[in-house]
């Protein structure tokens, strides 16, 4: 940590990034050097989205719980940007999924060198990082990452297979959440506690506080896409409901408004007919009917169980970063 951070002085996110920008720069140095292909393309678009702003949330979360774990060396700079390469990757591929032209304000690699080659990259990225993990000799880690690329495929599927459908459940729509964004978030929280050899109950807790943050990060990004300002988000708002993906401000939302505005929404859903008076009347009805602020409340509750995982761990910095991270997930602006 910079400047003698302590619990007292990390409060804020800025503080964490402050407390942390050593060890992030440690990730970004081994992200630019695993790029190294020869053939020009691949190192081209993969740091286009590399470079794109990213938060760099999973590799600071393998570093928290390391850190937190009492990991000395050095090795999780490297493990940190392997999980960047894989979720990298996912982006790349569900910008061709979703059609997508912007991300993080920026046109999409699929908008700039079409979608065969944004697939590629991606799979170059996920056979990369693969490759470099294996080389650890830790097969803790290998059936920990190798677990959540499956989940992850998965979850995209999932999420296709109840596109356009307003009949999925919230349990069916949290499981779709858990695959397709949790699980890389737990396996990175998770690898942070292996490489530092903590016991089994201290990695299933970061495992389980990963779990819950993920899922918490995505419920607040899809009422985000409802609530936020769409100009600093980089996208258009409304996106999810123009693709058909029926998240839980909108599950919601089907549950209490009038028999005339369900069937309003369901039609649009159906025929990807929504038009931006369409979206402004879903929104102010999501207002109406506190769909919004139910959807933020069930993110801040399972922000409140990650949090009672790190029970099990003393007082630290790391720990303290690590509940302010978990704070973030819910009051950011992506």
């Amino acid at each position: 940590m910079k400047n003698g951070a302590t619990t007292s002085t990390v409060q804020t996110m800025a503080d964490v990034w402050d407390a942390y920008r050593d060890e992030l720069d440690g990730v970004e140095d081994q992200v630019r050097k695993h790029l190294d292909s020869s053939v020009t393309l691949v190192n081209t678009v993969a740091a286009h989205i590399l470079s794109s702003g990213g938060k760099r949330i999973r590799p600071l979360l393998l570093l928290l719980c390391a850190r937190l774990c009492g990991y000395r060396d050095h090795e999780h700079h490297a493990l940190g940007s392997l999980v960047e390469y894989i979720h990298t990757a996912t982006l790349l591929h569900d910008d061709v999924v979703d059609d997508a032209d912007l991300r993080r304000g920026r046109q999409t690699a699929r908008k700039v060198w079409g979608n065969q080659v944004s697939i590629l990259v991606g799979d170059y990225l996920y056979s990369k990082a693969i490759c470099h993990i294996v080389g650890f000799h830790n097969q803790d880690i290998n059936e920990v990452l190798s677990e959540a690329c499956r989940k992850m495929a998965e979850g995209e599927v999932l999420q296709l297979y109840y596109n356009g459908n307003p009949q999925v459940t919230e349990a069916e729509y949290l499981r779709i959440v858990e695959y397709k964004t949790a699980g890389l978030i737990a396996a990175a929280c998770r690898i942070g506690a292996i490489v530092s050899g903590a016991p089994a109950d201290k990695q299933a807790a970061l495992f389980r506080f990963g779990q819950y943050l993920g899922i918490a990060f995505q419920l607040a990004d899809d009422t985000l896409d409802y609530a936020a300002d769409g100009d600093r988000l980089g996208k258009s708002l409304g996106q999810d409901l123009r693709q058909g993906k029926t998240t839980l401000p909108l599950l919601h939302l089907l549950q209490h408004c009038p028999e005339q505005d369900r069937k309003m929404i369901t039609d649009r859903m159906e025929t990807r007919t929504l038009t931006d008076t369409d979206l402004l009347h879903i929104v102010a009805l999501m207002q109406q009917f506190g769909s919004i602020a139910y959807a933020m409340a069930r993110a801040r509750e399972f922000v409140t169980a990650a949090v009672a995982d790190l029970a099990l761990f003393e007082d630290s910095p790391h720990k303290r970063a690590l509940s302010v991270v978990a704070d973030y997930m819910v009051i950011r602006d992506r």
